[in-house]
C-alpha cells in the first residue's frame, strides 16, 4: 500500500532560539522549548491544555529509555517530565506514543501507545496530573482481533466512554475502531476490511471526532472503492456508514481526521492527490457531499504554500481553519497555514527559515488553540538539539473561554477553562445566569442552569467579558 514513511529525527547543531519572526507582523512563531533528548524527542502531538493551566503531551522518543515521555509545560516554557515509558520490564507500560492526550471527565490523561504493552502491540493508558501511569489495556490481547498499533489520540464521548481506533489488526487485518471505558474494559466495535477489496475502509491512522448527532465520523488512509482512503461515520453501537471514497483527483490517502466546524460542513485533509498531487483540504457535508476547496503546492516553484499535510485541521475564534504540512515552505521542511472555510490559504509560516532549522522542521502535527487565544503546535524535529520543538504562533486573537463539555442538560455540572479568571463576577449561559466557582485563575465549575438555551456561555472577569469558542448546546 501507498504509505508515507514514519519520520526520523535529523542531526541540527547547537542553535538555541527563543523567537522566530514570520514575515508577516500580523504573526510571530516563538520557540517555547527545545526538546535534547534527555526530556524526550519526536513529539507526535500539540499538547493539551488541561483544567489546571498547563499544557500536556507526549514524545515518541527520548529520555532514559528512547521510548517516550508524557510531560507537562506551562506556557513559558517550563516543562516537568511527568513519565518516561518502558521504565518497567519488557516495556509492559507502553512505549512510544504516536499521538496525544485527552484530558478525561475525572481530570485524569488518556492516551495511547503505538508499540509496548503487554504483547508489545501498544496500549491505552491513563495517567494522574501528578505522573502516576496506569496501563489500561494492552492490544493483541486477542490473537489481535482486538487491533494494534494505535496511531491516534482518544475521545472521550458524551456516553464517558473513550473512542479510538487501531491501524493494524481486527478480523479484517486493517484496523479498528473500539470503545474502552475509563475502567480498561475494551470492545471492539468495527473491523476494517470486513468487506471484500476493504470497500469499506482500511488503517485508520486517524481519531474519532463526536457529531452533533451523536455518531463518531473518521477517515481511513486506504481502502474504498478506489483504495484511496475514506472518510465514515459510526454510530457507538458499531454500525459504520462510508460517506466518501477518495478518488485521487479528489484527494487520496487522508492521514489525519476530521474537524466539525461551525457551518455544520466537515474538514479535513489528503497527503496525496488533488489537482497538483501533494494532497488537498476537503469540506464534506453530513450526507457525504465533498469539495475540494485546496490543492497544495499551486503556488507553483518549490511549494512555498506546503505540501502532504497529515495533521487535522482546527477551527479557531475567528472562525477560520488552521493547519500545518509536513513538506513544502522552506527546504522543503513544512508550514502552518490558516485556510478559509472556502479555501482562501494564507502561509502563515516555513519552518527551517533560520539556520540549521532552529525553528523547527518537519510537521506531524496539528496545531491547538489555548484559551490565552494563541495556536501551540510543535515540530517532529529540528530545534536547538535536533529533536523537535514545541511554539507557540500568535494571530492576533483574543482570549476565550472553553466549556468541557460543550453540551448537556440543565443541571449538568460543566468546566469553564480560560486565563486570569480570577475575580470572575458572573457566568451566563446564552444570558441565563449561572451558579459558579472559581476554583482557580484557570478553572471555572458551574452547573447548566434552568431555562438556559443554546448559545455562548460568557464570562465577566475584572480584564472584560471572554466568550465560549464554539456555542454551548443545551439539550433538551
Amino acid at each position: 500500500m501507498h504509505k508515507i514513511n514514519r519520520p526520523f529525527v535529523i542531526s541540527a547543531s547547537f542553535f538555541l532560539v527563543l523567537l522566530a519572526a514570520m514575515a508577516s507582523p500580523a504573526q510571530t512563531l516563538t520557540t517555547i522549548l527545545n526538546f535534547n533528548l534527555r526530556d524526550g524527542a519526536d513529539p507526535p502531538a500539540a499538547p493539551i491544555q488541561a483544567t489546571d493551566g498547563y499544557l500536556y503531551g507526549t514524545t515518541n522518543g527520548g529520555a532514559s529509555t528512547g521510548y517516550g515521555t508524557v510531560f507537562k509545560m506551562s506556557t513559558e516554557g517550563t516543562l516537568t517530565t511527568l513519565y518516561v515509558f518502558c521504565s518497567q520490564p519488557g516495556c509492559a507500560d507502553g512505549a512510544e506514543p504516536d499521538a496525544g492526550l485527552v484530558q478525561g471527565v475525572d481530570g485524569n490523561l488518556y492516551g495511547t501507545t503505538l508499540s509496548g504493552g503487554a504483547n508489545f502491540e501498544g496500549a491505552v493508558f491513563k495517567i494522574t496530573p501528578g505522573g502516576t501511569l496506569t496501563t489500561l489495556y494492552s492490544f493483541c490481547s486477542l490473537a489481535c482481533a482486538d487491533g494494534y498499533e494505535p496511531e491516534a489520540a482518544l475521545v472521550q464521548g458524551a456516553d464517558g466512554n473513550f473512542y479510538g481506533t487501531t491501524s493494524e489488526g481486527g478480523a479484517g487485518g486493517q484496523g479498528t475502531v473500539f470503545k474502552i471505558t475509563p475502567g480498561g474494559a475494551l470492545t471492539t466495535l468495527y473491523s476494517f476490511c470486513s468487506e471484500s477489496n476493504c470497500t469499506d475502509g482500511a488503517q485508520p491512522l486517524s481519531g474519532l471526532i463526536e457529531g452533533t448527532d451523536g455518531s463518531f465520523y473518521g477517515t481511513t488512509y486506504s481502502g474504498g472503492a478506489n483504495n484511496y482512503g475514506t472518510i465514515y461515520r459510526i454510530t457507538p453501537s458499531g454500525a459504520l456508514t462510508i460517506l466518501h471514497s477518495f478518488n485521487l483527483t479528489d484527494g487520496a490517502y487522508p492521514w489525519a481526521g476530521l474537524v466539525h466546524a461551525t457551518n455544520g460542513s466537515f474538514y479535513g485533509t489528503t497527503v496525496d492527490g488533488g489537482q497538483n498531487g501533494t494532497g488537498t483540504v476537503f469540506r464534506i457535508t453530513p450526507a457525504g457531499e465533498l469539495t475540494t476547496i485546496y490543492s497544495f503546492c499551486s503556488q507553483g516553484g518549490e511549494c512555498p504554500d506546503g505540501t502532504l499535510p497529515r495533521a487535522a485541521l482546527i477551527q479557531a475564534t475567528d472562525g477560520s481553519l488552521y493547519g500545518t504540512t509536513w513538506g513544502g515552505g522552506s527546504n522543503d521542511k513544512g508550514t502552518a497555514f490558516r485556510i478559509d472555510l472556502n479555501g482562501a490559504l494564507r502561509t502563515l509560516h516555513r519552518f527551517c527559515s533560520l539556520p540549521n532549522c532552529a525553528d523547527g522542521s518537519q510537521i506531524v502535527a496539528g496545531l491547538v488553540q489555548d484559551t490565552d487565544g494563541n495556536l501551540y503546535g510543535t515540530t517532529w524535529s529540528g530545534g536547538a538539539y535536533g529533536a523537535g520543538t514545541i511554539f507557540s504562533l500568535s494571530v492576533r486573537l483574543g482570549p476565550f473561554v472553553e466549556t468541557r463539555p460543550t453540551r448537556g442538560m440543565a443541571g449538568k455540572r460543566v468546566e469553564i477553562l480560560g486565563t486570569d479568571l480570577t475575580g470572575t463576577t458572573s457566568v451566563t449561559f446564552n444570558g441565563t445566569p449561572a451558579t459558579f466557582t472559581v476554583v482557580s485563575p484557570s478553572l471555572i465549575t458551574t452547573t447548566i442552569p434552568a431555562g438556559a438555551t443554546t448559545g455562548a456561555v460568557q464570562v465577566a472577569t475584572p480584564g472584560g467579558t471572554l466568550s465560549s469558542n464554539v456555542p454551548f448546546r443545551v439539550i433538551p
